[in-house]
């Protein structure tokens, strides 16, 4: 499987920064830990990674105001939105921060319009229902606008959150893990209509995710926590890269990641060969933008590998690896073959 290359919006000039330096504890029945973290979110999407418990929505939790760290400092453009040495800590509803937990959190006794409208409540009936009227149509969701939350679809639903969290002009913008329930096409759209959003508006956005078509497909920067702390930080490609690589590959969806390299392009035939180091595999897949004899990374998800005892007669079977299952391991409803072919798979 190619890894797409990431899409980057230009630079505008009104584009801020969000510079984080928190420390803060965290307890519950089951899991402990320390928050301490010091990072600088530039304009454009910042990916957050890490397994579950790793400090994520604690993170975000407290930009957004909803917990205070015990320590440090947060600061979106100029703006100081806490510090503990100042006794500085701007309240929730005054941060300006937009936030989109999974459960979405819209108000059932309201329409789609009144939900988005929420935020917007001291401005002035006309200004108020402008606002609106741009965002609904932004997010392709204007037909919608008398309808209640129940009355529409869960991808439906979740572009009525993030209008909601978008029609404030907030500086920054919190989504932890906000598509997760949604099926490939319609999150590819939803995906689209935050791009186009962004390009315009080149705020911070936090995105948390465990979900590698997400990663590759938004993220500019990654930054991967594990017990409170960073351990990787740049390109997704290359925090997935790091040498927590295998823990970070199936964070990001990918249970096998190799180094490789183009050795043959075929654009009449929009696919690439590409050489996997360390062996004599060579793998084909979809043209992407890379140059021969450039050096990359495959990801390759469990569920993309068919095993057989003979060739397959049906499938094209142009990527063909010889080799011989080393380990089976049953762990509760998932089973874990380690393959030898030259690299282990």
């Amino acid at each position: 499987m190619a890894l797409p290359a990431v899409w980057r919006p230009q630079p505008d000039a009104a584009e801020h920064s969000l510079h984080v330096s928190v420390q803060k504890g965290y307890r519950s029945a089951t899991h402990s830990f320390q928050l301490d973290v010091t990072f600088t979110a530039e304009a454009g999407v910042t990916i957050l990674l890490g397994h579950s418990g790793a400090g994520k929505t604690t993170l975000l939790r407290s930009i957004a105001g909803l917990c205070h760290p015990e320590k440090g400092r947060i600061v979106s453009g100029e703006r100081v939105l806490f510090d503990s040495v100042k006794k500085i800590a701007i309240e929730p509803a005054r941060r300006h921060v937009g936030l989109v937990f999974q459960d979405l959190a819209l108000f059932p006794h309201l329409t789609v319009e009144e939900n988005v409208a929420y935020g917007l409540r001291k401005l002035e009936t006309k200004e108020r229902r402008q606002k609106v009227a741009e965002i609904l149509e932004s997010f392709q969701i204007a037909h919608l606008s008398r309808r209640g939350p129940r009355e529409i679809s869960g991808g439906e639903q979740q572009r009525v959150a993030l209008a909601r969290s978008l029609v404030i002009k907030p500086s920054v913008l919190l989504l932890d893990e906000p598509l997760s329930s949604l099926d490939p096409q319609t999150k590819a759209g939803i995906i689209d209509d935050l791009r186009a959003w962004n390009e315009t508006h080149r705020i911070p956005l936090l995105y948390v995710t465990h979900n590698h078509e997400e990663v590759f497909a938004l993220g500019e920067r990654a930054i991967s926590l594990e017990e409170g702390k960073i351990v990787a930080e740049g390109a997704p490609m290359e925090v997935v890269s790091t040498p927590h690589r295998q823990s970070m590959a199936q964070i990001a969806g990918f249970e096998n990641l190799f180094g490789a390299v183009v050795s043959e392009v075929r654009g009449s035939q929009g696919v690439m060969v590409c050489s996997l180091m360390g062996s004599s595999i060579e793998f084909q897949m979809p043209l992407t933008r890379v140059a021969h004899a450039e050096p990359l990374h495959v990801g390759i998800r469990a569920d993309e590998i068919l095993l057989a005892t003979k060739p397959p007669a049906i499938l094209n079977w142009c990527n063909l690896v010889h080799g011989r299952v080393q380990q089976i391991d049953f762990s509760r409803r998932r089973v874990q073959v380690h393959t030898e072919s030259g690299l282990e798979f």
